[in-house]
């Protein structure tokens, strides 16, 4: 036996072009029945929370799905999949198109090359389908937004949860982010992990879909932002704080990687803070308290 909830929408040209949209939702459990052999023009993510199966690629090799796990189905690749006839599995999946699909494939959050991906945990990506599948409320005005931004939620949460991601953060990036404005090359930070500078590349590309030199210039930029927005030292004094020892080079960086030269950014967003801002995140759900007279 088995019991099965789906929803399917169609969303307007208009919603497509926000870059992603949801085209359906589903939330299954029991002894489902056998799903292929099949190929899709759009991508799937179905999350198996409780539960085992199997999963057969185009190949024809099998794989075994033990919860928590995701398949990723990509559009134009065949596959094959259903759950164990004995036990069965608790599924919930999620279709999906835009143009935003390539992007995060080219940032690993898709991958169609890895259709079976083991899962630390799945309830983050089932709060998220759940979002989904209330937003399906019948009469819903704002179903297309609602149901494609939590898409977008969605992808975060399955990259978030791949069993081989820390729960802490990954060790690399932050090492990297913590000695991203030292005068050291790539392959002096691999040197520093005991890595080769192709071990590094493969490494912060799978953790962070980008080089360690696009990840080495986000951190750089963004502390470069934070030091022109909150204190007055001079663009030159600046360039050095984040690695760069000629000023000019870091403002032709700078106005080409953010689209404004570094004073028109001050210009814009420039908030003077005796002592310079915090680097403590704080909490949204419990926001320091501002008392009377204070500001």
């Amino acid at each position: 036996m088995y019991h099965t909830w789906m929803r399917y929408f169609t969303p307007s040209p208009v919603h497509h072009r926000l870059g992603l949209v949801c085209l359906g939702v589903g939330l299954q459990h029991g002894t489902l029945p056998t799903v292929g052999p099949r190929t899709l023009d759009h991508h799937v993510a179905v999350v198996v929370s409780a539960g085992a199966g199997w999963y057969r690629a185009a190949d024809g090799r099998r794989a075994t799905v033990t919860a928590p796990a995701l398949l990723w189905l990509t559009p134009g690749v065949p596959h094959h999949y259903g759950a164990d006839p004995g036990t069965g599995w608790d599924e919930a999946f999620v279709d999906f198109a835009g143009p935003a699909t390539t992007t995060y494939t080219e940032l690993g959050y898709i991958e169609p090359d890895r259709p079976v991906v083991p899962l630390s945990d799945a309830a983050p990506a089932r709060a998220a389908i759940s979002r989904i599948a209330r937003a399906a409320r019948p009469g819903n005005p704002l179903l297309e937004v609602e149901t494609g931004a939590a898409v977008h939620e969605l992808l975060v949460a399955l990259r978030r949860a791949r069993a081989d991601t820390h729960t802490d953060g990954d060790p690399v990036l932050a090492a990297l982010a913590r000695d991203a404005c030292r005068p050291l090359t790539v392959a002096d930070h691999a040197a520093r992990h005991g890595m080769t500078a192709a071990e590094l590349r493969t490494a912060v590309r799978r953790a962070a879909g980008c080089s360690p030199k696009d990840y080495l210039l986000t951190v750089r930029l963004g502390r470069a932002k934070e030091l022109l927005a909150a204190t007055d030292l001079p663009v030159a004094a600046v360039a050095r704080r984040v690695g760069y020892d000629d000023p000019a080079y870091f403002s032709r960086l700078f106005t080409r990687r953010v689209g404004t030269a570094p004073i028109r950014f001050r210009e814009q967003q420039g908030r003077s803070v005796h002592g310079g801002w915090s680097d403590r995140v704080p909490d949204p759900e419990h926001p320091p308290t501002i008392l009377p007279g204070s500001v």
